[in-house]
């Protein structure tokens, strides 16, 4: 693993068994600097009828990742000041450059 390379200490939190609240998401939100229409799998037959103004609304969005966190994408690596989402995982190589400035 990528982290494990570059010798950057990490917790693996795993939103389908440890429950994912709101404030969570929306920490996360502002660390990827995007909306949680952005970091969920949005062909997931969890969305399938979702018109537009459903996923705009993020507070239904933040409710409904709270209830099914299944549609989060993953990995999202977060740190105290940002996050990122490593698909590709090679996308973690800039993300721990920056860390390290």
């Amino acid at each position: 693993m990528i982290l494990n390379e570059e010798n950057i200490d990490y917790k693996i939190v795993n939103y389908m068994k440890i429950k994912v609240t709101k404030d969570e998401l929306v920490e996360i939100a502002n660390k990827l600097n995007c909306e949680p229409k952005d970091f969920i799998r949005i062909k997931d037959s969890l969305l399938k009828g979702f018109d537009d103004q459903k996923i705009n609304d993020k507070d239904f969005m933040f409710k409904y990742i709270e209830e099914n966190p299944k549609i989060l994408e993953r990995p999202i690596i977060v740190s105290k000041n940002s996050a990122i989402i490593a698909r590709p995982p090679e996308l973690l190589y800039d993300f721990i450059a920056t860390l390290k400035e």
